[in-house]
Formats: structure tokens, sequence, C-alpha cells
């Protein structure tokens, strides 16, 4: 299959307020060990040339958060090494509300330690501002408030340390109660091929509200930080071998087609991955296709 340098060519773009993004962007979790939040460090000049590369790829959108870090390497340091100067069209998204300690414990941050979160990711990247924040849900709030959260970000958006907001692994619900505080420009959540219903629900809202929907775990699945689970779905498997693909490209393509206000952040820290990624934009799924995978 033939590699798109610009994805906006084959994929085209969303809006995240006032910033326009390709809708294939990248990930920047795994690009700090050979696990995500540990495992043996990955070369620091070889993740520095996988982001230049993916920009020279035309992606213009990397998602990524302070806590992205092993021993000896940051994913935001990386991205300052690799990138800054920025260029003028590229958009950083974070998150803030989990974090981790230097010893690698997690812990999650009350309201009012979130603008030491921000401040810190402004450090770390070396802006005067941050693009887009995501406020992360953990787990055990899934079904609760995220007004005190959201609105000490409203805050930090209205000070000026913030340009848009945005809210992650939310339910509906939750997504309603940040509208009511600040305009919210995505929602970033789990998502791929065997969506629940509640999941393929939300995805549509976010698209009569022109939200972008942003999924993470798009290849991984059920599988998370650890990857997609070996023995991947046959259906899959055909769909690849018809395009000339991998079942990873698949999945990417599968998602682009859940809508036009649908971004994908596929992370890498192979080069050759990262054109496979960049690539499965290109990529058009027929209507059977569509049913097969659905």
């Amino acid at each position: 299959m033939n590699i798109r340098t610009n994805p906006q060519e084959t994929t085209g773009t969303w809006r995240l307020g006032d910033l326009t993004v390709n809708r294939v962007g990248f990930g920047a979790m795994r690009l700090t060990g050979t696990e995500p939040f540990g495992g043996v460090p990955r070369d620091r000049e070889r993740s520095i040339g996988v982001l230049r590369r993916a920009v020279e790829l035309g992606v213009n959108h990397i998602d990524t958060a302070a806590f992205y870090f092993s021993a000896t390497r940051s994913a935001n340091e990386l991205i300052n090494r690799a990138l800054a100067p920025y260029p003028d069209d590229l958009v950083i998204t974070t998150k803030v509300w989990p974090a981790r300690d230097p010893s690698g414990a997690w812990w999650w941050a009350d309201p009012e330690q979130l603008r030491g979160q921000v401040e810190e990711n402004l450090r770390q990247l070396g802006r005067d501002h941050l693009d887009v924040v995501n406020l992360r849900v953990p787990p055990s709030r899934r079904n609760g408030s995220i007004a005190e959260h959201f609105g000490a970000l409203a805050e930090l958006r209205e000070a000026g340390l913030i340009r848009h907001l945005g809210v992650s692994n939310v339910t509906s619900g939750q997504l309603t109660e940040a509208l009511a505080i600040a305009p919210v420009v995505c929602v970033q959540n789990p998502y791929g091929i065997g969506a629940a219903s509640e999941d393929r629900a939300l995805l549509r809202r976010c698209g009569e509200l022109g939200i972008a929907f942003v999924p993470f775990f798009a290849i991984a699945g059920s599988g998370r930080e650890a990857g997609p689970a070996p023995g991947a779905d046959e259906e899959v498997r055909a769909v690849a071998r018809a395009h000339g693909a991998t079942p990873a490209q698949i999945r990417l393509a599968w998602t682009l087609h859940q809508g036009p206000h649908v971004l994908a952040i596929p992370g890498t820290g192979d080069p050759d991955h990262l054109a496979q990624n960049v690539a499965a934009g290109a990529l058009r799924l027929s209507e059977e296709e569509m049913a097969r995978l659905g």
C-alpha cells in the first residue's frame, strides 16, 4: 500500500476549538520504554527521530502526558527536544488528574492540585500555554461528579494557561456536566472494534455536538497498555489480506470510518510502525467490510 505523506489529503481535518488538526495524529505513551510506564528505555535518539518523522508525514496532533515517563525517559521532554521550536500548526494535547511520583507510584490530584500538574506540563514542554488539556477521569469516578475538577481546569483556561478543554474516560452524563461549566472540544475514550453500545452512542453524540471523539486503544482493544491480544480476530485478518495491510491498519481505518469527527492517535516507538499507522488513513473500507468488522 502506498504511503501518503499528508494524512490531510486522505482523511481530512477536524477542529479542536480554533485549532485545525489532521485526523491521523500520534500518541506519545510508547516513546519512553519497551513497556508503557516502565520496561527497558527506548533509544533516545530513535524516539526523537520518530517524533520528527511523524511531523514530516503530516502529523500535527500529538497526545502526551506528564505521567508518560520511565526511569530515564519522559515523553514531554522528548517532544520538547525533538520539535521545539514548535511548528505553528502543531497541536499538543495533554491530560491531568492522574500523576506518578518519582518512584512511579500513581496518585490522583485534588482540584487545587491541577494547577501544579498543568504547570508541570508547561515546564516540560517549554510552552507558555497548553493547546488542549483533557481531564482524565479515574476508573473509580466513572459514575461520580467531575464538576469540581473540571471547574478548576475551566479557571485555568480563563487565566490563559490552557487554550481548550477536553474530557477523557467519561460517561455521557459526565460530558453533559462538563459542558455546563465550559466548552469541551474533545472526548478521549477507549474505543475500537467490538465497542459496547453505550460507547457507540457517546461517539454519535459527540458528532452531533461537533466535538472531536479521540479513541485510545483503537489498535490494542481489550489488551490496553499491553497491546493487542495474540490471535487477532479472523475477520480483521481477512480484511487486512484483501487490502495488503496489517490488522493494526485495518483497526485504525475502521475507527476513522466511524465519523469525520473521529481522530486517531496511535502510538509507537518504531519508525516502520509509524509509517504504517499514517498510511492507514488512506485505506477505504467498503460497506460490506465495515459490516463484517462491526
